[in-house]
């Protein structure tokens, strides 16, 4: 961000003194904007059109209240200026309680049931994402944050999802669906991201009579299923895909647009490579559909859904998938 030429936005409020109820919704408003204060009723952002927007809502509710406004464009005038400034969003500290809040947690990880992991989780998901949504200055302790969270979530899923696959170096080969219809199929229980996908993908597209079993354990799979998403399953993480890139490949559906950029998803929400806008929000979802759910059939059945309704914006959105592998 070019700060020396940026411009800022400048709201000056006050409110009547009886007017405690609303001086405090506005108060909490322009903390979560992570709004600058110069002083008392004195507040800057940077200048966008989305801040615009907001500080004149809050504008107008000021004089709603019999309160006064004034909303301004300004520019720093000097290097020092712009210093002072730029400290008002320093985050520093904020980032630090938030470390010290993922090494708590992260030692208790293992202690804990599923439920309680997966409520932590959306807790310090909450706290991490509120925090990069008013950070408008990275730096360094920014990056370490970023990949301290990484390593909290690996790490919880690890307990949650154990017996992750290991990816395999073998060609893909070209299969026939009719050869794979009525099939009993067969992954892992308490589904994550790569599963849930996967078996979506199998019953829209591939098998729509399939049979799923929720293994307990790799071991437990029958002779007779097919395997998913485990070491040594008929299907699973070859080279740098995840097993529902590899059942796209393998049937020949990685040309459905909606579905590649479904399967970019998925990759990086499974391996934490390349970015998708909607991955966060997928996660989120299927957290909750998580704690919700009394069994695996009933997770499926609700990301679907979601996962329906996600495949037509991809298939109606033009844009190619933003991946950084």
């Amino acid at each position: 961000m070019d700060t020396i030429n940026m411009k800022w936005l400048l709201l000056i409020i006050s409110l009547p003194t009886n007017s405690a109820t609303a001086r405090m919704r506005i108060w909490r408003a322009l903390k979560a904007l992570g709004c600058g204060a110069l002083r008392d009723g004195v507040y800057l952002l940077p200048d966008n059109a989305s801040h615009q927007r907001q500080l004149t809502e809050l504008s107008d509710e000021t004089l709603r209240e019999g309160g006064s406004a004034w909303l301004l464009t300004v520019h720093a005038q000097t290097e020092t200026e712009i210093d002072a400034y730029r400290a008002l969003f320093d985050r520093s500290n904020d980032y630090a309680e938030l470390l010290q809040a993922f090494s708590a947690a992260r030692e208790t990880l293992a202690a804990l049931a599923p439920q309680e992991i997966n409520r932590v989780l959306r807790k310090l998901r909450r706290d991490y994402e509120a925090l990069c949504a008013i950070d408008y200055f990275p730096n360094e302790i920014s990056l370490q944050t970023e990949a301290a969270w990484i390593d909290f979530v690996n790490a919880a899923e690890l307990i949650l999802s154990p017996n992750e696959p290991h990816a395999i170096d073998t060609s893909i080969p070209q299969l026939d669906p009719n050869r794979y219809q009525g099939r009993i199929w067969a992954t892992r229980r308490h589904l994550w991201v790569d599963r849930v996908a996967s078996a979506w993908l199998i019953r829209r597209f591939i098998d729509r009579k399939a049979r799923f079993l929720w293994l307990d354990s790799p071991g437990d799979c029958p002779a007779k299923a097919l395997g998913f998403d485990f070491d040594g399953a008929t299907f699973t993480h070859i080279g740098d895909r995840v097993t529902f890139e590899v059942l796209l490949a393998s049937f020949g559906l990685d040309s459905d647009l909606g579905l590649a950029r479904l399967g970019a998803m998925v990759h990086a929400l499974d391996v934490g490579n390349g970015y998708v806008p909607e991955a966060n929000g997928f996660e989120a979802v299927l957290s909750g559909a998580r704690q919700r759910a009394t069994d695996d059939d009933q997770l499926l059945a609700e990301l679907e859904v979601v996962l329906d309704s996600l495949y037509a914006h991809f298939s109606d959105d033009p844009q190619t998938p933003e991946t950084k592998r």
